[in-house]
């Protein structure tokens, strides 16, 4: 029998078609466990006492008895039903199956991965590891996440901007990071101080920074406030006006961005040139 050809198979359409008539047409159901129980009720119930297409004296049920005697038994051990697909994490910690994304832990974004899916659950692994579990979606276009999967993203990205604000601070003015390391064994909060020496940086430039936070390192008092004090005296010293903080928003920061200038060397060619047509 060809592929796709039904008229060569009549057999076997008339009973998917008896199945979609008989038992799906017009059925409710809340869920796949409650759709299989009533398959179940249906094939041992009024599928099973219809007329034996074969045996029109006889019901499907009384021919399947006779028949069973011949069949091969069931092996102890049933065999997984398991469908596993092959995927391949982007870079936001998703992986898409059956029309669904389901979350994976953030440090496996960019590998191969697969899925290991049942009717009820869906299992991530990378090789022979379970990174993920999750009850199976049968909606289209849902987002099953773990809680601890996203909180652990939240985490890593705070500590990444903590990061990143520190090492600019360290690469500007460098005894920062003493500074720092005294307030931690103090019991201080690092964070409130990084952002404030930021600030600090921001109004008065990496060098007078650097020259307080060594001032005040002197001193023995790794606190923001005493490299404060230590800016305003050196300021007053050199009778300079208070800097005044300017909250400009971001497109009038891109605007007062410097410009590099052009090489004026391309005029005097297109000059000489024009002299040499005349």
């Amino acid at each position: 029998m060809a592929i796709a050809r039904g008229n060569e198979k009549g057999r076997v359409e008339r009973a998917i078609r008896y199945v979609r008539d008989s038992f799906f047409a017009a059925r409710r159901f809340t869920d796949l466990a409650d759709l299989n129980t009533q398959a179940d009720a249906w094939c041992n119930g009024p599928a099973a006492d219809r007329r034996c297409p074969e045996e029109s004296l006889r019901s499907v049920r009384e021919v399947f008895a006779e028949e069973a005697k011949r069949l091969l038994a069931l092996p102890d051990n049933p065999a997984p039903l398991l469908e596993q697909v092959a995927v391949r994490v982007g870079k936001m910690p998703y992986v898409r199956f059956d029309l669904n994304d389901y979350s994976v832990p953030h440090d496996h974004v960019r590998r191969g991965l697969t899925i290991l899916a049942d009717p009820q659950e869906v299992r991530i692994v990378d090789g022979s590891a379970v990174i993920a579990l999750h009850p199976r979606c049968y909606d289209k276009g849902a987002q099953i996440e773990e809680p601890a999967h996203v909180q652990a993203l939240v985490d890593q990205k705070r500590s990444a901007r903590k990061h990143r604000a520190t090492d600019r601070l360290v690469r500007a003015a460098p005894a920062s990071q003493t500074l720092l390391m005294r307030a931690a064994e103090r019991g201080e909060n690092l964070g409130a101080i990084t952002a404030t020496l930021l600030r600090l940086l921001d109004r008065y430039g990496a060098g007078e920074l650097q020259a307080s936070i060594c001032e005040a390192l002197t001193r023995n008092v790794p606190h923001p406030n005493a490299v404060r004090l230590a800016l305003d005296r050196r300021r007053e010293e050199r009778g300079a006006a208070p800097p005044v903080a300017a909250g400009l928003p971001a497109h009038v920061q891109a605007r007062d961005r410097p410009v590099k200038p052009h090489a004026l060397e391309t005029y005097d060619q297109i000059k000489d040139c024009s002299d040499d047509n005349n």
